[in-house]
């Protein structure tokens, strides 16, 4: 594939990691509200995922074989992380969600991705290496962040409300990252599914302990909500993190980072302006 059709591969594909993020967080707001706690809503999305994702490495010879392999990857700690910036993420939607809506929640960590790739990029800490910051790439992201503070601008009047936003804004910077070590596990173990296992794996552990001091806090979660929609949350994840693990192979963790943001936004301000929040 030369290297127009690699492009185009991997910005299609971060497109639908996109609107699956979107969705995701309409989805686990929901679930946070009715649960009162974002982080007990992560940690059910996250253990669904988790639930799936062992169930479809065990049943899938590549995977197994890929997991062996990390063993000589040559890998450190730090690249298996990658699955606590997600629970961080997923924890925000809950608690952030209902307050300011699916559109300003994503904007808010697109802005915080998009300033935090160039910096992971010049890093080197994805699988293509150090990329330098360019005029080009440097205009792309301004351009993006300008982009993010004009889908906000009627906002400004009360900035009180958009005090909430600064927790995905943190979140989106650390996704960027995760891209990026995540991308890293995809090629030690040269399969898509490891570095997902992975993450919902490390996810799930940190989500349980959050949740542990969360009930010791607050007391125990009363009864869990029926609708079945409310635990799509985890298999919507399954997917952003299989499609960004993907294309980050494919292109730099910045053009990631800016083709989720088509779909990002378009699924997010489908959901506002079709299925509102309530208020």
């Amino acid at each position: 594939m030369d290297l127009t059709g690699r492009t185009a591969v991997g910005v299609s594909v971060a497109v639908a990691g996109g609107v699956a993020l979107a969705v995701q967080g309409r989805v686990n707001g929901r679930l946070g509200e009715l649960l009162h706690s974002g982080v007990r809503a992560a940690l059910v999305s996250f253990g669904v995922g988790l639930v799936v994702m062992v169930a479809v490495v065990a049943a899938t010879p590549r995977a197994r074989a890929g997991l062996r392999r990390l063993r000589g990857g040559g890998l450190r700690w730090w690249h298996y992380a990658g699955g606590a910036s997600g629970a961080f993420l997923v924890s925000g939607q809950g608690f952030t969600v209902p307050v300011i809506g699916v559109s300003v929640f994503t904007v808010a960590v697109v802005a915080g991705q998009v300033g935090s790739s160039l910096v992971v990029d010049r890093a080197g800490i994805g699988p293509g290496g150090p990329v330098p910051v360019t005029a080009w790439r440097a205009a792309g992201a301004v351009v993006a962040i300008a982009a993010v503070l004009l889908a906000v601008s009627d906002e400004l009047s009360t900035p009180g409300r958009l005090w909430p936003a600064l927790l995905p804004l943190v979140a989106g910077a650390a996704l960027a990252w995760q891209l990026a070590v995540n991308g890293r596990v995809r090629e030690a173990a040269d399969d898509v599914l490891v570095p997902t296992l992975i993450n919902f794996g490390v996810g799930a552990a940190v989500l349980i302990v959050a949740s542990t001091v969360d009930i010791l806090v607050r007391g125990g979660p009363g009864p869990p909500p029926t609708e079945p929609w409310l635990y799509a949350g985890g298999l919507l994840g399954i997917g952003a993190v299989v499609s960004m693990v993907a294309a980050v192979r494919l292109v730099s963790v910045l053009v990631v980072g800016l083709a989720s943001v088509a779909g990002q936004l378009t699924g997010a301000l489908l959901l506002d302006a079709l299925a509102p929040a309530p208020g």
